[in-house]
């Protein structure tokens, strides 16, 4: 039988609260839950980048089943473009879990938060250049294996890297969003897979059950947030955020 460790409410409460937090912004942002919770599960609470990846994608399984369902009954998966990302997305996916579970926590981790930090200066420009340029889509599948990887090895990063660039690839929106959702239940499924093969299930477990009870909390929030702040404010916002804390907690890891 899986535990998830004795329930010790001081333990869990900044898991609670980095869920709450995470998943209120990617409520309204349709992407960035794994970035944020992955940037302060390392920069701040010093995780190793194989662990709080493995528990983000845990919890992701969970949250991308209900929004995968919930677009493919609104319509809003385009089922050419999702097998077209799927396969090259899992394949990334195993790749980096793997990488990253065979590599030296504190060797891997400046590059976990350089590549963090170059994700929030990405959403930043992307904010501050709302809404952008559309242009015939034509890169999808090497766009899903990087993404893939990207998202296995960083903790994040399948929402702002995919969704983002088939956007301005000018894909349909509607189609993008709910694809690129439907197909990152698969990628975590298999993420969360290669990660519990490679470490085991007590180095993922405990956390874990905050970033749930914080994500669940948190959901009608993100819906009250979508409805009032534009798409513009919040990716200029969480682009600040990201780039702070994952640049500040790179400087602090290169120190050391």
């Amino acid at each position: 039988m899986i535990e998830f460790g004795s329930f010790d409410l001081a333990y869990l409460l900044p898991f609670i609260a980095i869920g709450f937090v995470a998943q209120a912004v990617d409520g309204a942002l349709g992407m960035a839950f794994g970035v944020i919770t992955n940037t302060m599960l390392v920069g701040l609470l010093g995780l190793p980048p194989a662990q709080a990846s493995a528990r983000v994608h845990v919890v992701e399984t969970f949250t991308t089943a209900i929004s995968g369902i919930n677009h493919l009954i609104h319509g809003n998966v385009d089922f050419k473009l999702f097998f077209r990302l799927l396969i090259p997305g899992v394949i990334g996916g195993i790749a980096g879990a793997h990488l990253i579970s065979n590599i030296d926590g504190a060797f891997i981790k400046p590059f976990v938060l350089a590549y963090l930090a170059g994700v929030g200066v990405w959403l930043f420009v992307r904010g501050i250049l709302y809404p952008p340029k559309l242009l015939k889509p034509k890169v999808v599948e090497p766009l899903g294996l990087v993404g893939g990887f990207l998202d296995a090895a960083g903790g994040g990063g399948w929402g702002p890297v995919v969704t983002s660039n088939l956007l301005v690839q000018g894909a349909e929106p509607r189609k993008v969003v709910g694809t690129v959702n439907s197909v990152e239940f698969f990628l975590t499924l298999t993420i969360s897979a290669t990660f519990i093969f490679n470490l085991g299930v007590a180095d993922i477990a405990g956390a874990t059950l905050g970033l749930l009870i914080g994500g669940v909390m948190a959901a009608p929030f993100g819906a009250i947030m979508a409805k009032r702040l534009s798409p513009k404010t919040m990716l200029i916002l969480v682009g600040i955020i990201l780039t702070i804390t994952s640049g500040w907690s790179l400087i602090n890891a290169l120190a050391g």
